[in-house]
């Protein structure tokens, strides 16, 4: 019997691992229906409910880094598993929840499991061949954003033509099956990194963040200038500054803060940041667009299902340009690849100016700016790998895919500040409704278009070319990496 070809094994991987990552960013868009129910669902205030959506904020922000060096030592399948896990049972603990704690409870668990995309992605170098690795990577790095496009709809059919609940049984069913599937398909890495694992340094980046993140999601809620506010953005000072004493201080750190102050791997993490902060934009204000009323002289007065299905095609849109990202980072570098997905975001967001009077300009524009998310998504691990050892690969990822966290954490409370300063009064039977103004919606296009350019700019600051996809992730081991690499570690260094 001859022996089966490893081109459709690969194939199966790369479907598993990426239907994964969907999977985990769907967890972002599953809340989005309910959001103004939330308070009623949930038999609380409207303050109190705005915790479900920090609480998977802040659990995937502190997961990430931690599950990706865990994955280094201990294997990265073994935590893919254990990420699935804690979907499944953040999705079950949801779904039987009728009040605010177990709603929280379970959104932290859901939020835990975000460290799937950076772990699917370390799985991918470490057990695809060279040849395959380019695309696999792109598709996986952006189905963050593809999972968020295609679940809104399906999050919103549900929750209008079904009990909300439904809606967390179904991501506990959907978590289920990639399991089993990831148990049977998905082969287990043989990289290993020595050492043991950072518990302080864990505890210490888990504080600093959390102090950073929560007056960044709260602070229009307890006001900018509150004691609250400020203690904690100071709080986050001090703890992340003895963090990273310790981490340079340790033989065994949490996150190697030497590799990760080389030029290319710090440059690519201020520029994911500007990314992140771009990119929130857009899926903040065009289902806002498509939902308000009519009366207003710019809204489109649209279902949330009907909004939904609009902006669907975003979600297509990336997953076609994904592997184009792959073929221009494989010919030009991934930094040419980078750079291009900033100025198309920045194109997109100028072309809303003049798009924003019907459902097909919103259309077109969010397939811009969503193409120039992809592209720059799939560059983004491309950078990385190409300037950390293949030891190293999970957790240089999961501190990438916590810059885009804080860009998106950070551009949605700008965005919410500009929408909640300038509005517009409509008045219905019901009595006098203030909305976000057309005016509002310009500034965050501005603020899109900005931030994108700002990070074309640091993306300029890259060293040289950066390498190949095929060649950052190719060779059986980190001291086997191909010369290019080598390059552009000494570079960054």
């Amino acid at each position: 019997m001859s022996t089966p070809s490893p081109a459709p094994r690969a194939g199966v991987v790369v479907a598993v691992l990426s239907g994964a990552g969907i999977t985990a960013s769907l967890m972002q868009a599953l809340i989005v229906p309910l959001i103004p129910e939330l308070p009623t669902l949930l038999h609380t205030s409207a303050a109190n409910a705005s915790w479900a959506i920090t609480a998977t904020l802040l659990a995937a922000a502190v997961a990430t880094p931690v599950v990706g060096r865990l994955g280094d030592l201990y294997g990265k399948r073994r935590m893919l598993l254990l990420s699935l896990g804690l979907l499944i049972a953040g999705s079950v603990v949801a779904a039987l929840a009728d009040t605010l704690v177990p709603m929280l409870a379970g959104r932290a668990l859901q939020g835990a499991s975000m460290g799937i995309i950076p772990l699917g992605i370390s799985v991918m170098r470490d057990v695809l061949p060279a040849e395959r690795l380019g695309a696999s990577i792109a598709l996986m790095s952006a189905s963050l954003g593809i999972g968020g496009a295609l679940g809104l709809p399906a999050a919103a059919a549900v929750a209008q033509t079904a009990d909300w609940h439904v809606l967390f049984w179904g991501s506990a069913a959907l978590g289920a099956l990639v399991t089993v599937l990831v148990v049977f398909l998905v082969p287990e890495s043989e990289t290993r990194v020595g050492g043991r694992f950072d518990v302080v340094g864990a505890v210490g980046l888990s504080a600093g963040l959390v102090a950073l993140l929560l007056p960044v999601s709260k602070g229009g809620d307890w006001g900018w200038g509150s004691a609250s506010t400020l203690g904690l953005f100071a709080a986050s000072v001090v703890l992340l500054v003895l963090w990273g004493v310790w981490e340079l201080r340790t033989p065994s750190p949490l996150v190697d803060l030497r590799a990760t102050a080389r030029r290319q791997v710090l440059v690519t993490n201020l520029a994911t940041v500007m990314v992140g902060l771009a990119m929130f934009a857009m899926m903040l204000v065009p289902v806002q667009l498509l939902q308000l009323p009519e009366e207003t002289g710019f809204g489109l007065g649209l279902s949330m299902v009907a909004a939904g299905l609009w902006l669907a095609p975003t979600g297509l849109v990336m997953m076609f340009v994904s592997p184009l990202s792959a073929r221009l980072s494989a010919a030009r570098g991934p930094k040419v690849s980078l750079l291009a997905g900033t100025l198309v975001m920045a194109v997109g967001y100028l072309m809303a100016f003049a798009l924003t009077g019907s459902a097909w300009g919103v259309l077109l524009f969010t397939s811009v700016v969503s193409a120039g998310v992809a592209l720059a998504y799939a560059a983004m691990p491309a950078l990385i790998m190409g300037a950390v050892p293949r030891s190293e690969t999970a957790v240089a990822n999961g501190l990438n895919t916590l810059m885009r966290s804080i860009g998106t954490s950070t551009s949605s409370a700008v965005v919410g500040v500009v929408l909640a300063h300038q509005t517009t009064a409509l008045v219905t039977p019901a009595g006098t409704v203030t909305l976000p103004s057309e005016t509002g919606f310009h500034t965050t296009f501005a603020f899109g278009a900005g931030a994108a350019l700002l990070a074309a700019l640091v993306v300029l600051a890259i060293p040289g070319r950066g390498p190949r996809t095929d060649e950052a992730s190719a060779g059986p081991a980190a001291d086997r990496l191909p010369a290019v690499v080598a390059d552009a570690r000494a570079s960054g260094e």
